[in-house]
């Protein structure tokens, strides 16, 4: 019953923002062959698309607020998008507020960033923090879920996550990777029962969770490099 698979990258298919690995590569193009491929991203489709080395592929950005359908043609993306109007001085004055109340007031770059989309982000670290550091501040996440509940409180309309090595993403509602995947195979004919998504980020406050705790099968995925392993397991590949 098996027709759509659904993937995550950073953690999934590949290391944090590195370029996808031939092994998972000829396994996704195996995988092409018997099924219909989308990627559902919490980053901006193009960034994802060259991650994946221009693997011929749909790709759902900012957390369905970009949608990228592959042209075979151009062998580029063809993406539709929405925005959604952000009240940059209340969410400075959000992230300001919680910076103070827990310390994190010394930043490098900007104390907010702000996506075409809609989407925010909350850099701890700020946004020119070197790579060193964004991936000692957390790397079990646990500083960050010790206060996502208050996150979550101050920014209540936006569904929030605990992205990437050191920040906080927030998607206004009703955006999260479940919404983005239930239009995507909506508008393309599948029903949920014959999804699958594989991903990595399903723990409180991932990226995926939404998925996770939605019934749609899920594949977790702890290490990118079984990835291929792993699809054999389940019966898929």
């Amino acid at each position: 019953m098996i027709k759509l698979l659904a993937f995550d990258l950073d953690g999934t298919l590949t290391q944090h923002k590195t370029l996808l690995e031939p092994e998972n590569r000829d396994a996704l193009l195996k995988l092409s062959s018997k099924y219909r491929l989308v990627m559902v991203g919490a980053g901006n489709c193009r960034r994802i698309f060259r991650q994946m080395g221009d693997f011929p592929i749909d790709v759902i950005g900012n957390y369905g607020m970009q949608c990228g359908r592959y042209n075979a043609r151009t062998k580029e993306l063809d993406i539709e998008e929405s925005h959604v109007p952000c009240d940059r001085e209340s969410v400075e004055d959000r992230v300001a507020m919680l910076r103070e109340r827990y310390g994190f007031t010394e930043y490098s770059g900007e104390s907010v960033q702000f996506h075409d989309s809609g989407c925010v982000t909350f850099p701890v670290l700020g946004t020119t923090a070197n790579a060193a550091d964004k991936l000692e501040f957390d790397p079990d996440r646990s500083r960050r879920r010790a206060i996502y509940p208050e996150v979550c409180r101050v920014f209540s309309d936006f569904n929030v996550f605990v992205g990437g090595s050191s920040s906080f993403d927030m998607a206004p509602r009703p955006y999260n990777k479940y919404y983005a995947l239930q239009a995507y195979a909506n508008a393309n004919g599948f029903g949920m029962d014959e999804v699958v998504y594989v991903g990595d980020d399903y723990g409180t406050g991932g990226n995926d969770e939404s998925v996770y705790l939605s019934g749609v099968r899920f594949i977790p995925v702890d290490d990118y490099r079984d990835f291929p392993e792993i699809m054999v397991r389940e019966g898929i590949l």
